[in-house]
């Protein structure tokens, strides 16, 4: 297992794959649906774009973050296919390390804090007592501010996440061959953790496009392919902001033996108001 270090810094090319494809269920992942919302082009996914910085962390904090971890983002600017992000993470005072990706102008497109241990933020985050997974029904209600506010703890959803799941997404989404996450035991990657929340809520709203605003995750066990997963979750706030919509959701990631695997806090845009120029 790799140690802690002050300072790590790497670039990488921004990549979105089919954005042209017109069936992309988040249309603001698409050229046209995008452009509609008054955006210059595709958006890459928030999760995908945070997963990025994965092999930087662990540069800085090492292995033991993927498992006793944590790290509070916050998206500042859009990112697109082509964008050439500067991933930099360098210890502070405090002794977590400040987390930047930032744009060829300077400007962050993703910032925030990560460190090892508990964050102080974590007996913050609510624990949904909805733990058993249900099948999700046919058809779903619109989500709504009112019905957000209103929802709690919501319904709980189980996935069953295979070797061949993990690697693809490593290989696929990531473009990723550290040993850690394409061993024949791998460990589950942190973006696809990121994302979790998002099918957790299509599993009880139907909404979208949608945009991802921020998160706080805190890994609490090591999270190994091969075994099905609980995710649970209680909406915590929702609010209107700039003609946004967005809402607030605490979950948590149980494994098959019940262990708490991730708390996290995700926080979305689940109603995208139109903007002219949006950059």
């Amino acid at each position: 297992m790799t140690t802690a270090n002050r300072f790590a810094e790497n670039i990488i090319t921004a990549f979105l794959d089919g954005p042209d494809n017109p069936n992309i269920p988040n249309a603001i992942h698409s050229t046209e649906g995008a452009k509609d919302y008054g955006y210059q082009a595709a958006l890459v996914g928030g999760v995908t774009v945070w997963g990025w910085a994965t092999p930087t962390i662990l540069e800085a904090l090492g292995d033991r973050w993927l498992q006793d971890g944590w790290a509070k983002i916050r998206f500042r600017r859009p990112t697109y296919p082509g964008d050439e992000l500067t991933v930099r993470v360098e210890q502070n005072d405090a002794g977590s390390w400040d987390f930047r990706m930032t744009k060829p102008d300077g400007e962050d497109a993703l910032a925030g804090e990560v460190g090892l241990g508990k964050a102080e933020w974590f007996e913050e985050l609510a624990q949904s007592e909805r733990t058993v997974a249900e099948e999700r029904p046919d058809e779903l209600p619109q989500m709504t501010l009112e019905l957000a506010k209103s929802a709690g703890d919501i319904r709980p959803m189980a996935t069953e996440i295979s070797v061949e799941e993990v690697l693809e997404y490593a290989r696929e989404k990531q473009r990723t061959e550290l040993p850690l996450f394409v061993s024949e035991q791998p460990r589950v990657h942190p973006g696809w953790i990121a994302g979790r929340m998002i099918r957790l809520l299509h599993h009880t709203f139907d909404y979208g496009p949608a945009i991802h605003a921020g998160s706080h995750i805190q890994h609490l066990a090591p999270f190994e392919a091969g075994q099905t997963i609980t995710h649970a979750a209680r909406i915590v706030d929702a609010y209107e902001r700039k003609g946004h919509h967005y809402a607030v959701v605490d979950g948590m990631l149980l494994g098959e033996d019940g262990t708490e695997l991730v708390r996290l806090r995700h926080t979305t845009i689940f109603q995208v108001a139109k903007r002219e120029n949006a950059g």
